[in-house]
């Protein structure tokens, strides 16, 4: 099983990555792609991966929640980064209404940026949205030159708009905060979805599952909010499979592929 997005470098994570080596061979946890998200975690991210090279993909992006405090050379660090880095991708990055105050001109001027090193470099993307389906569609239908393929990673539009950022290249990874009960609307979607454009994630330590399917609880952080643990891939693979009407065996070989086919292998 790939990770195709989590956040292991976040301090709420730290003891969990000390034991990476231990529980994530036992649990089939072959890859997972760590995505920054602040100048400031880059060089974490990359530490993660230099340390773990044959497990860690490393990724650097400007996530839109952290826009205000970048600094305005932020571009050429993320180049450099790049640069120095040949396997890694881009991410995450993007768009966001839901967040109060947001400045979404500003967030719209940082993802093309993004894009732009992704195409020049070649490098894959990975794309947060949150209730701007419409402006990201404008964004990526407007670019003169796309990215090969990107990753709208824990989807949550309709079946519509998935299938247009479908032609333009995008994957999709479903995410265990999907098996709330409230969100039957957004597994429907996933069922519908090609076989070969789908990936799984943990999105950890965020977007936590149900409670009764944690299998690895952590302690809250400073503020009570439930931390979720990457190894809980396991139980987002199995519901996938379930959703899907498929053994976990037929869709590991799929998943494999299409994360080898988005970040390389």
């Amino acid at each position: 099983m790939d990770d195709a997005h989590n956040h292991l470098q976040l301090p709420q994570l730290a003891t969990v990555a000390d034991l990476l080596a231990s529980w994530a061979p036992p649990l089939g946890i072959q890859r997972m792609m760590v995505n920054g998200t602040t100048v400031s975690d880059w060089e974490n991210v990359a530490q993660l991966a230099d340390t773990h090279p044959k497990r860690i993909r490393p990724a650097f992006g400007l996530h839109p929640w952290h826009l205000r405090d970048r600094p305005t050379d932020w571009r050429e660090i993320l180049e450099q980064r790049l640069i120095a880095t040949p396997i890694a991708s881009i991410g995450e990055c993007g768009i966001d209404r839901w967040i109060e105050n947001h400045d979404l001109v500003d967030q719209q001027l940082v993802l093309r940026e993004h894009l732009n090193l992704a195409v020049k470099h070649d490098r894959p993307i990975t794309i947060h949205c949150l209730k701007a389906w419409g402006a990201l569609l404008e964004i990526l239908q407007n670019t003169p030159k796309l990215p090969r393929e990107f990753l709208v990673h824990a989807f949550s539009g309709s079946i519509e708009i998935a299938c247009q950022l479908k032609t333009l290249g995008a994957y999709f990874s479903f995410s265990g905060y999907f098996l709330h009960d409230k969100k039957h609307a957004i597994r429907e979607i996933y069922r519908q979805l090609p076989i070969e454009r789908l990936l799984i994630e943990t999105d950890a330590p965020s977007m936590p599952l149900p409670k009764e399917l944690n299998r690895f609880p952590l302690p809250k952080d400073d503020e009570g909010t439930p931390i979720n643990h990457p190894g809980n891939l396991v139980v987002v693979r199995d519901a996938l499979a379930e959703l899907r009407g498929m053994p976990t065996v037929e869709l590991d070989g799929h998943l494999h592929e299409n994360f080898s086919r988005l970040f390389g292998e």
